[in-house]
């Protein structure tokens, strides 16, 4: 029986790199994107025989079109929309191009990864976007990330809704806050795609292998447009809903 193939982007750590780890783990071929070659030369090395990975950077339009490329040549059953960055400070803090550059990541390539996948996916093949709970709650100092998981998830459900008939599931991933291994504080925060788990009540932090492993049992159930791992993520996205949006953003600043 042929392995089933996935493709994972930002899959050199954090989030990613739990997904690429643990497909590896349950039989899945797993093609890994990222930027950095040495790292993804290591992890395929880790992961054994059989898995591949691609260098880009998806920021750019370049990119983009390699990785759809990619898609187009070697169709696989499982895409997973990793790579994102997070920018903390006040909006004004740094200049636009770098705002921009987090859009393209976290935005255009998510669009244009989708797409590539979507015209060629076949029933029983799946999406999975990975968001944040700041697509439900902005906070200030991660505005542009708040926005730009906002796009995700709404892109995500949309597309859930139109990809059903087919038997094709699209899943938006919106962790909490998110500790990761083998990394600096600053550095796991951009790869795992969440706010600063330092800065968050303990019982919202999880492991990115467990966010991982919460997506993968939400995909076998093939359940809803969105998964919020985590009690204390679902309570919290919840709240987000019923607070003054006011109230929200104040608590959020802190």
């Amino acid at each position: 029986m042929t392995a089933r193939a996935a493709l994972v982007t930002g899959a050199s750590s954090g989030i990613g790199l739990a997904f690429a780890r643990e497909l590896a783990a349950t039989g899945w071929t797993v093609t890994a994107v990222a930027r950095g070659e040495d790292r993804l030369r290591a992890l395929v090395g880790e992961l054994g025989p059989g898995h591949r990975y691609l260098a880009a950077d998806l920021s750019t339009p370049g990119g983009q079109e390699l990785v759809a490329a990619e898609l187009v040549r070697h169709p696989v059953e499982l895409l997973v929309n990793n790579a994102g960055a997070a920018h903390h400070g006040p909006f004004t803090g740094t200049g636009p191009q770098e705002a921009l550059a987090a859009m393209h990541l976290g935005g255009d390539a998510v669009v244009v990864l989708a797409h590539a996948f979507l015209s060629g996916a076949r029933r029983g093949d799946a999406l999975i976007n990975v968001s944040s709970t700041l697509a439900h709650a902005p906070a200030p100092g991660l505005a542009v990330y708040s926005a730009g998981k906002a796009f995700v998830t709404a892109l995500s459900e949309a597309l859930w809704y139109e990809q059903r008939p087919l038997g094709v599931h699209v899943m938006a991933l919106c962790p909490g806050p998110t500790s990761t291994e083998s990394l600096s504080q600053p550095e796991a925060d951009a790869a795992a795609g969440s706010p600063r788990h330092q800065d968050a009540p303990a019982a919202m932090v999880q492991s990115a292998r467990a966010v991982v492993r919460t997506a993968l049992r939400a995909l076998d159930r093939r359940t809803g447009p969105t998964v919020v791992p985590g009690r204390a993520n679902s309570f919290f996205v919840l709240a987000a809903r019923l607070l003054p949006r006011r109230t929200l953003l104040a608590m959020l600043s802190r």
